[in-house]
């Protein structure tokens, strides 16, 4: 039997008025979601405890069957596996946004998703005028980027730029959690305040701005942390598996358990993404891999862009273009597959970031005996028979083994 996880990244959400107190998973046009719920077993799942924080790293980590408690550290670290930039054991690795700053406040986390193209030019300025024995940046995609600090320690409060739009930068400058850190926020707080100096007068920023773009103004730390050990999906399943992605963050989780990363082309993690592309990279891999997770950016993108519109289509995308499309090679390949769908966690539209609380998840397969809900989204979900799962709970019933 094969595996496939779909992987809707923030595509849960609230009940809105402007919905007519439905949720944008009610209100979309998805008839290939809701048809594997009619014919799958349903339930709740929480992915983030409340003790930790709502963020993709920890609910993707919990969701492939890793204990958020054991192996969390840090995001910044997992998109070194991704980006192929090997850490020593004293490393400590960050996500190093470019976002932009209007009025002394974060206008946005993404810098008006800059372009990658554009994006290097600037990580290459700031290696030239910033960089040196202690500390190194590593350009990613779009406004995603590394910074890497040497002899540094990871005990600094660090503010997620997607969680704090609209609020004062300076009052969130990265905190060292105890004395021992200071040095390391104090030298992340200068390389802040330095990058207010460089960015702006850069010729990528000074075309944006003449074209009505917003400029990529500041970097932006947050999510710090050493790398990891962690066992991969061939030592605890026995599972060879595959990612497809457009975001380093999956792709880092995918190298850490030992996953082949499958780049397809026109994946930006937005709605314009390949969505064609992804569901025959899913397909193809599935010949010669056991475990398939497929994941797609979009609608969490909209949810920090409170795009209500733009987070319906995502759904509808997602289904329409990438699930459905699956779904039919699966039986036009006569591929015996088990079939999850997910959220990792909620981007509700109305605020703009993260939160806890339990998302929608189906499991599916032929032999399954389904239950009795008929559609897939927060409330019928409720109705299901896998009730309320947490954490590591739902690979193990979905896989129906034990690591």
């Amino acid at each position: 039997m094969k595996y496939i996880i779909f992987l809707g990244d923030g595509m849960a959400d609230y009940p809105l008025p402007e919905l007519g107190g439905k949720t944008p998973l009610q209100v979309a046009n998805k008839p290939t979601l809701d048809r594997l719920a009619w014919l799958g077993r349903n339930g709740t799942y929480v992915t983030v405890e409340p003790d930790m924080p709502p963020g993709s790293e920890v609910a993707n980590l919990a969701i492939l069957g890793y204990e958020p408690k054991r192996y969390y550290q840090g995001r910044g670290v997992i998109e070194a596996a991704s980006l192929g930039v090997k850490l020593e054991p004293d490393d400590v690795a960050l996500r190093c946004n470019l976002i932009c700053i209007q009025d002394g406040k974060i206008k946005n986390h993404s810098a008006g998703h800059i372009t990658t193209e554009e994006a290097a030019l600037l990580i290459e300025e700031l290696n030239r005028q910033l960089a040196g024995p202690d500390v190194r940046f590593y350009p990613g995609f779009t406004y995603r980027h590394l910074c890497v600090l040497k002899n540094a320690l990871p005990d600094v409060e660090c503010f997620p730029p997607h969680d704090y739009v609209g609020e004062k930068a300076l009052a969130l400058l990265p905190r060292a959690k105890n004395p021992d850190a200071a040095k390391t926020a104090l030298r992340l707080r200068d390389l802040i305040l330095h990058s207010w100096e460089i960015l702006p007068g850069q010729a990528v920023n000074l075309n944006r701005t003449l074209q009505g773009k917003d400029p990529a103004n500041s970097i932006w730390f947050w999510s710090p942390g050493r790398k990891p050990q962690m066992p991969t999906y061939q030592e605890m399943f026995g599972l060879k598996g595959a990612v497809i992605s457009a975001v380093d963050l999956i792709k880092g989780l995918g190298v850490y358990a030992g996953f082949d990363v499958i780049n397809v082309p026109g994946a930006t993690g937005l709605l314009d993404t390949n969505y064609e592309g992804k569901a025959a990279a899913a397909l193809n891999a599935l010949t010669d891999h056991d475990f398939v997770y497929l994941h797609l950016e979009a609608p969490d993108e909209a949810g920090h862009s409170r795009d209500l519109k733009a987070k319906i289509e995502a759904i509808e995308r997602f289904d329409s273009r990438l699930v459905a499309r699956v779904m039919k090679g699966l039986e036009e390949k006569n591929i015996d597959a088990k079939v999850a769908v997910l959220a990792d966690h909620l981007t509700p539209v109305t605020r703009g970031n993260h939160v806890h609380g339990p998302v929608p998840v189906t499991i599916y397969h032929p032999q399954l005996q389904p239950d009795q809900v008929e559609r897939f989204d927060e409330f019928a979900a409720n109705q299901g028979v896998l009730g309320e799962i947490h954490g590591t709970e739902f690979i193990k019933i979905f896989l129906n083994r034990h690591p």
